[in-house]
């Protein structure tokens, strides 16, 4: 499966745009992850806890929108984009993916 963030694919032709496509996940925090990213961000610094989290959601996302574009029998997913929303008081966040399904010519 190609995927750009641009609406086209470099050197292909699109043939037939199939629709919207998206993949989400929606992932709580872990007390234990909490404690040790609380002391680092009192001394400062990366949090890798969460930025471990984090993209582990976005390749989630990504496989997700990649199985719903699979289903329609796309080539390819343009304009691909990906948003962060905080969900649950801030004890969750969301991880979507989305972009558009076409057949490449």
């Amino acid at each position: 499966m190609i995927l750009s963030t641009t609406f086209d694919v470099p050197g292909r032709t699109t043939g037939q745009h199939l629709g919207l496509v998206r993949g989400n996940v929606v992932r709580s925090r872990f007390i234990g992850r909490d404690i040790v990213a609380g002391l680092r961000m009192i001394v400062g610094g990366e949090i890798h806890e969460y930025t471990k989290l984090l993209a582990e959601s976005r390749e989630q996302a990504l496989d997700r929108m990649i199985q719903h574009a699979q289903s329609l029998g796309a080539d390819a997913v343009i304009g691909v984009r990906l948003e962060t929303t905080d969900a649950g008081q801030g004890q969750a966040t969301e991880v979507l993916a989305y972009g558009t399904a076409v057949k490449l010519a």
